[in-house]
């Protein structure tokens, strides 16, 4: 977990403060009635990486069948869109739909007791392709030059179009629902320039929901009890 939140917070940080570097070095300030529109839109694109926080159910201390359940993750690509409203001058609501490709989870098992011919370690990928609505608020620090950093936080409703809940029974398919709920919260910078107002920005989504479609019947589910998601997420919106 730590190395994971390294690995993603490192680059984005770096990158935020050389921008920080070359936009407060300019002198010229660019649209500077643009606060005080009462809405804009803009674009969304980024990175993600997702990953799967357990709690094993009793069976698992009863069970030596499975040693240990360890969750992993990978990355993918977010694309969406962004419409932000003005309610006072340093708070704004935003709705923020995107598509969510790729940043497939997985979970690796170690088997005690293997049957004839199979691993003694298991991995069952969970591939996520996601409709995401996230619903913000914004709390925006005063405009510096070019510059204003804020802070968001708000919930996010997550529809999983590769969900395998319906699936028919596998002894070694692990089943995650359809929808997920959850809050999310992150910190990003306005950089204005002379036609769009780049944003980089990085947060933390928590899912609330417990996601694990639960079935005694299957050596892999009957071991598990709550399954919420997590991810983290770099993104850059292009404001208009």
């Amino acid at each position: 977990m730590h190395y994971l939140l390294r690995k993603q917070i490192i680059l984005p940080v770096l990158f935020i403060h050389f921008c920080t570097l070359a936009v407060t070095a300019q002198k010229q300030r660019y649209r500077p009635n643009h606060d005080d529109l009462p809405y804009y839109f803009g674009l969304t694109l980024g990175y993600n990486s997702s990953f799967l926080h357990q709690n094993k159910s009793p069976l698992f201390l009863q069970n030596d069948s499975i040693l240990s359940v360890r969750p992993g993750s990978s990355g993918g690509i977010t694309m969406g869109l962004l419409a932000t409203v003005k309610m006072t001058d340093h708070l704004e609501f935003r709705a923020n739909p995107q598509l969510i490709i790729g940043g497939s989870k997985y979970l690796e098992y170690s088997l005690g007791k293997p049957r004839p011919g199979e691993a003694a370690f298991q991995r069952q990928t969970l591939p996520a392709t996601l409709i995401s609505l996230p619903l913000h608020f914004k709390f925006n620090s005063d405009r510096i030059g070019n510059f204003r950093t804020y802070l968001l936080g708000g919930i996010k409703l997550d529809t999983d179009l590769s969900s395998n809940s319906a699936a028919r029974l596998s002894e070694d398919l692990l089943k995650l629902k359809r929808n997920d709920f959850g809050f999310e919260t992150g910190i990003g910078f306005n950089f204005y320039l002379p036609f769009v107002t780049v944003s980089p920005e990085i947060k933390f989504s928590y899912g609330l929901s417990n996601i694990h479609q639960y079935d005694p019947t299957l050596r892999f589910s009957n071991v598990m009890d709550k399954i919420q998601s997590r991810m983290i997420i770099f993104s850059i919106h292009l404001e208009d």
